[in-house]
C-alpha cells in the first residue's frame, strides 16, 4: 500500500516529517531495514533525506501476508469499509484472533477470506478493538499496517468512544456513575478480580432503564482491561446476566453475558473526519430485556 502527504513547507528530516503525522517508531524501522520505501516528488529518498517546501511525500509499503494465518470465507457483517478500514458486527460465540484454543475460524481469519475474495493487497487483518468471545458488536479493524500505527494515538490516548449495552441484576442508586477500581488476575486464572495490586481501571455507566430485578446500561470505557465491564459490575453486586464466569444469573433466553458493543466513534487519521458507527444488540439480548420487562428509548 502506499499513502502521498503534501509539505505544508516544512523543513525537517523526511522521518520527522512521517513522525508528526502519526507514522509510528516501528514502521520508520522497518522502512530504514528495508521494508518499505519512500519517495519525494517521485524520487526515492533516505529518511535522514530533508524535505521543504511545496513536496509530495510518499510511503511505500510492501503487501502483508501471513501464511500462518488460515483464511475462513465464512460471512461478515460489514458496517463500514473503505480503503484502510473495516467496522464489522462481530456476533457472540466467534473468538476476535487467533489463539491455542482457535486458530482457524475467528474473525481474524473470516476477514482474511474476505480480503482474498475482495482481492486486496493486503491480508493482515489488524483488530483494533478486541472484544471478548461472547460480546457481540462493534470491532473495529485496520486493514493496513499504515492504519494500524494511525490510529494507536487514539488508542493510546483513550479518545476512542466505545459505548456497550448490558444487562445487569438488580437496581441502581445512581442513574449515572463512575467505578474506579484496579483489576488484576489471581493465580494465572482466567477469571480477573479488584485487587489492590491490579492495574488502573475506570468504567463509567448511564442506567436506560431499570426494575426491582434487573437494569440496561448504558456502558463507556475509559481503560480497557480484560473483561473489565463484567468484573467492576460483579465487584458492586450487578454481575451481567447470563455470565457465569463472575457468577451473573443464568437465564433461559440468552447463553451468554449479556454485553454488546454498540457504538464506536473515532478520528479517521487519514482525513480527520469523525466517524461514528453504532449496531443494534442481537435477539438474544432484545429478548431478555423483553422477559425482564427493560425497555430500549428510540435513540437506542
Amino acid at each position: 500500500m502506499q499513502y502521498t502527504w503534501s509539505n505544508l513547507n516544512e523543513n525537517v528530516t523526511v522521518k520527522r516529517f512521517l513522525a508528526n503525522r502519526g507514522v509510528s517508531h516501528r514502521l520508520l524501522s522497518i522502512v530504514k531495514k528495508g521494508g518499505g520505501k519512500v519517495l519525494v516528488n517521485e524520487k526515492r529518498t533516505l529518511l535522514s533525506d530533508r524535505v521543504s517546501g511545496d513536496e509530495r511525500v510518499t510511503l511505500w509499503l510492501p503487501p502483508e501476508n501471513n501464511q500462518e494465518v488460515l483464511a475462513d470465507h465464512e460471512k461478515i457483517d460489514i458496517l463500514l469499509e473503505n480503503k484502510n478500514w473495516l467496522i464489522v458486527n462481530k456476533p457472540a460465540g466467534l473468538t476476535s484472533v487467533p489463539g491455542p484454543s482457535d486458530r482457524s475460524r475467528t474473525l481474524v481469519n473470516r476477514v482474511k477470506g474476505y480480503l482474498l475474495d475482495s482481492h486486496a493487497e493486503d491480508l493482515v487483518p489488524h483488530v483494533i478493538t478486541r472484544l471478548d468471545r461472547f460480546t457481540s458488536g462493534v470491532v473495529l479493524i485496520a486493514k493496513n499496517r499504515l492504519a494500524q500505527g494511525l490510529i494507536n494515538k487514539q488508542v493510546e490516548g483513550k479518545t476512542l468512544n466505545k459505548v456497550y449495552l448490558a444487562v445487569v441484576e438488580g437496581k441502581f442508586q445512581k442513574k449515572h456513575g463512575v467505578i474506579e477500581q484496579p483489576i488484576g488476575r489471581e493465580n494465572n486464572q482466567i477469571r480477573r478480580s479488584v485487587l489492590t495490586n491490579g492495574q488502573y481501571a475506570k468504567t463509567e455507566y448511564w442506567v436506560v432503564s431499570e426494575n426491582q430485578e434487573a437494569s440496561l446500561l448504558k456502558v463507556k470505557l475509559h481503560t480497557g482491561r480484560t473483561h473489565q465491564i463484567r468484573v467492576h459490575f460483579a465487584y458492586c453486586g450487578h454481575p451481567l446476566f447470563g455470565d457465569e464466569l463472575y457468577g451473573g444469573q443464568m437465564d433461559k433466553k440468552i447463553s451468554r453475558q449479556a454485553l454488546h458493543a454498540k457504538s464506536l466513534e473515532y478520528t479517521d487519521p487519514f482525513d480527520g473526519l469523525a466517524q461514528r458507527v453504532s449496531v443494534n444488540p442481537p435477539d438474544d439480548i432484545l429478548e431478555l430485556c423483553r422477559r425482564l420487562k427493560l425497555v430500549f428509548p428510540s435513540s437506542e
